[in-house]
């Protein structure tokens, strides 16, 4: 594993949290608690979106397991150029250039000198949100 994660209790989830489900990073759309059975504990039922693939994955685990929660680092880049349904960027901080894949919703209004907001996980960049016109 090369990249970082921390666990947390599957009865500590909340609805829009990014955890790993089979190694893809996923947001819960949904969280349903059950209450203590006489001999067992709590279950939670839990549906989550893939962030990368847009996979709906539901499974549901006891409120004590652990989940798995990549750490998301989010960045600001500028646009240098858009090529189809990738742009060049630059990121704000390091200077670094690289390219990104431009996300179905956000096709349009990606376009040279603007800024964007990127994520980092997993070891991989995704683009999340177009920021400001300059």
């Amino acid at each position: 594993m090369d990249y970082e994660v921390k666990q947390i209790g599957a009865g500590e989830a909340r609805k829009g949290d990014t955890i790993l489900v089979d190694g893809a990073p996923c947001k819960i759309t949904n969280i349903d608690i059950s209450k203590t059975g006489k001999h067992g504990h709590a279950k939670a039922r839990i549906e989550a979106v893939g962030v990368l693939d847009d996979k709906k994955r539901i499974f549901i685990a006891s409120s004590h397991d652990k989940l798995e929660v990549p750490l998301v680092e989010k960045k600001n880049a500028q646009v240098l150029a858009v090529t189809g349904n990738h742009a060049n960027v630059m990121d704000a901080e390091t200077y670094e250039n690289f390219e990104l894949e431009i996300p179905e919703e956000l096709q349009g209004q990606v376009v040279e000198g603007i800024q964007i907001l990127y994520w980092e996980l997993l070891g991989k960049r995704i683009m999340r949100q177009v920021r400001a016109q300059q």
